[in-house]
């Protein structure tokens, strides 16, 4: 006989929320080792000691644990999938009838005393503790890398930068434009480039209009991690503006600040190319004597057919060039490229009878044979900041994403590419 389910009435109910959460659920592994007495201790003077009691921080934090755990970037979605999932409530400490605060509690607290106590990354730093104490981290070798985040600015609503500027700020704008008017002297937001964005956002002006892997261009910025080696166990994290300056001076921050707060100075660094450039990598070897595993940062390879700056060879001794078809370039002093640049050139004798002059300066006339200063790779112009002579014939790797091993990557004063105005 086929039955059928009867939903009876019941006056009381046996019922255990931990008997609903498997034992090799994900938040019951987490739970056992989350201890937020120390962050509820550091968060007690930001709280008033009268009028109504507050949502609890303890609330707040673990539903964020599970949002950061679970993929949850929604805080209002988050709201929902802790109100209806057993087990989300379980880790809240809920129970079966416990409420769940609002989305907008979070936007205010984080603006507030999250903001004001730090408390965001005092967790992220007790997380790291805990994980020192269980031999998780080495500290021998990092890895560092950014990730672009989408800003909350809509695209539509931008403004040609031309249009925009930073004293139509007034008292009454939003919250992110006016802190945009005090990050204009930081290293990580708007002193990190002199560059100009083709957009800006007036309700977030410090967002970065940018495109990336080759798809439609966005506001975003960039969340940069500090990764050891071992485990791959994030010991820092740091939000730049999303260009390349300003994530390799979080790398430096980064390094900095995991010293000062844990001990740790690691023995090598693994990077992508963006990190390459002679400036950082002088930093890492003279500075801070970390081995660089980077490829170099060089634009000098070319498509297009013309020669790259590789195929013209440098006489240290001579301080000349010698093209591929064997004559000489010599510098007589000019500087170019803001003064960063020395250039050698070659004799218009030379240049005019050369059958290899549409493939070295296709775009020079004959009435004037020398090489054109913005084509670094035709005329072997020569960069470098410590003074030393570089070695041009050092390679770099094609793929960007590959790492040199250590007895492949030249030292730094051979792979510095910029110099300073002082002759050696």
């Amino acid at each position: 006989m086929m039955g059928m389910q009867v939903a009876a009435p019941q006056l009381f109910y046996d019922f255990c929320l931990d008997d609903y959460v498997p034992g090799d659920h994900l938040l019951r592994r987490i739970d056992r080792f989350v201890d937020l007495e120390s962050v509820r201790a550091e968060l007690r003077p930001f709280y008033s000691t009268i009028g109504r009691p507050s949502i609890d921080p303890d609330l707040m934090l673990r539903m964020l644990i599970v949002g950061y755990c679970m993929g949850i970037r929604s805080e209002r979605r988050l709201c929902e999938e802790v109100h209806l999932n057993l087990a989300y409530r379980w880790f809240c400490r809920l129970g079966l009838d416990g409420k769940v605060p609002d989305h907008s509690t979070f936007s205010r607290n984080r603006h507030g005393r999250f903001r004001d106590s730090d408390i965001l990354r005092r967790l992220f730093e007790a997380v790291v503790e805990r994980c020192l104490r269980e031999g998780l981290v080495g500290g021998d070798g990092f890895a560092v890398d950014a990730s672009l985040i989408a800003a909350d600015a809509n695209k539509h609503r931008s403004l040609p930068s031309s249009e925009w500027k930073t004293a139509d700020i007034g008292p009454d704008a939003c919250r992110a434009a006016r802190e945009y008017l005090a990050t204009l002297d930081d290293a990580a937001f708007g002193a990190a480039s002199d560059s100009i964005p083709k957009f800006v956002s007036p309700s977030d002006p410090a967002a970065q209009w940018r495109g990336a892997l080759k798809g439609h261009a966005f506001f975003a910025y960039a969340t940069n991690y500090l990764i050891d080696l071992d485990h791959a166990i994030i010991v820092d994290v740091e939000a730049t503006r999303a260009i390349r300056q300003a994530e390799v001076g979080a790398a430096r921050t980064m390094i900095d600040r995991v010293e000062e707060r844990f001990g740790l100075y690691p023995e090598k660094l693994a990077a992508d190319r963006a990190y390459g450039s002679a400036e950082m990598l002088g930093w890492l070897v003279h500075e801070r004597g970390i081995e660089p595993h980077i490829p170099v940062f060089d634009k000098s390879a070319r498509t297009d057919g013309t020669f790259e700056r590789e195929d013209f060879t440098y006489d240290r001794e001579g301080d000349v060039y010698f093209c591929p078809a064997g004559k000489m370039l010599t510098c007589k002093g000019t500087l170019v490229n803001d003064g960063a640049t020395l250039m050698y050139r070659a004799s218009k004798y030379d240049c005019d009878a050369c059958q290899l002059k549409p493939r070295c300066c296709p775009n020079a006339g004959t009435e004037n044979p020398a090489f054109d200063p913005r084509r670094r790779s035709q005329h072997g112009a020569r960069h470098r900041e410590d003074g030393r002579l570089p070695d041009l014939k050092a390679r770099t790797q094609e793929d960007r994403d590959v790492v040199r091993p250590p007895q492949a990557h030249p030292p730094a004063w051979q792979t510095a590419i910029t110099r300073t105005k002082r002759r050696a």
